[in-house]
């Protein structure tokens, strides 16, 4: 497990690297505008899609279970499009090998009774996302989501019904490093209704995370989330720790990593989520 975490300062030396080799003036810094993506943590952002644009996501996610094999899933598309200034459609797909109902990122997974069985599952994702509030003062900026996923194969069936409420501040607080942003303090509360072993169950997913602008074009973060079933005949408790961090390649274009450690028996030893993001 030493490799995982220099994985992790190999991409921000990387990063360092990069940017050092990219000078960058004031008014071509104002170009550099966070893409606010999805899939950069467990916690959505707290922002919707400008009209008229077309935000696209993908990841590949490793996760090594503590029993049986690990779990490969990818592309984790997920397009989100702009149609007014408080809404967006999203519409993604996914597959995944070797899911035991560890819940890292947007894509739902189902539960497995043994783990050495190996199950493959592929599904469609279509839902909104709305703006509710902007920030005033000590009330936070909100927006909402529901979602639908539909299994297209696999040992899961039928539709499950995914609802997220999130929640964040932007802080008075900055690094005093060219182009960095103010800090964010993101939290959500996801709920989807997922099919188990023998019935349908609630799993219910509270997040929060601490987005940290390190300069324009590159931001790190620190997030707690984790996912809690309710119904099953034996309830999971499936908490994380994961930091992270992403670098903007150009003004419409990101590559980021995010990697994370479990802190219960039940949850998965560790998982990495490489991505990248295009807006047009």
């Amino acid at each position: 497990m030493r490799f995982f975490p220099s994985v992790l300062l190999s991409f921000a030396a990387w990063i360092a690297v990069a940017q050092s080799a990219l000078p960058v003036t004031r008014s071509a810094a104002e170009e550099f505008l966070e893409l606010n993506t999805d899939r950069d943590a467990f916690t959505p952002s707290t922002f919707v899609v400008d009209q008229g644009h077309v935000l696209t996501e993908l990841s590949y996610v490793y996760i090594e279970n503590r029993e049986g094999k690990p779990t490969n899933s990818y592309p984790e598309l997920l397009c989100r499009i702009g149609t007014t200034d408080w809404l967006e459609l999203r519409f993604g797909v996914n597959y995944d090998v070797g899911a035991q109902g560890n819940v890292v990122t947007s894509v739902e997974a189902g539960e497995i009774d043994e783990p050495g069985i190996v199950a493959y599952e592929s599904s469609v994702l279509y839902g909104l996302k709305t703006a509710l509030a902007d920030q005033d003062g000590i009330l936070p900026q909100a927006c909402f989501i529901v979602e639908g996923d539909t299994p297209m194969y696999g040992d899961r069936f039928g539709t499950v019904l995914i609802a997220t409420a999130v929640a964040g501040w932007e802080l008075p607080i900055q690094f005093p490093t060219r182009g960095a942003g103010p800090w964010r303090f993101d939290t959500a509360l996801r709920y989807s209704y997922v099919e188990g072993p023998a019935d349908w169950f609630s799993r219910w997913g509270p997040s929060a995370v601490l987005r940290l602008p390190l300069s324009d074009r590159v931001e790190a973060h620190a997030e707690w989330f984790g996912t809690f079933s309710e119904g099953l005949p034996e309830e999971s408790s499936r908490p994380f720790f994961s930091p992270g961090m992403h670098f903007m390649i150009t003004e419409r274009a990101e590559i980021g990593l995010r990697v994370g450690w479990g802190l219960t028996n039940q949850a998965a030893n560790f998982f990495s989520d490489l991505g990248c993001a295009f807006r047009y």
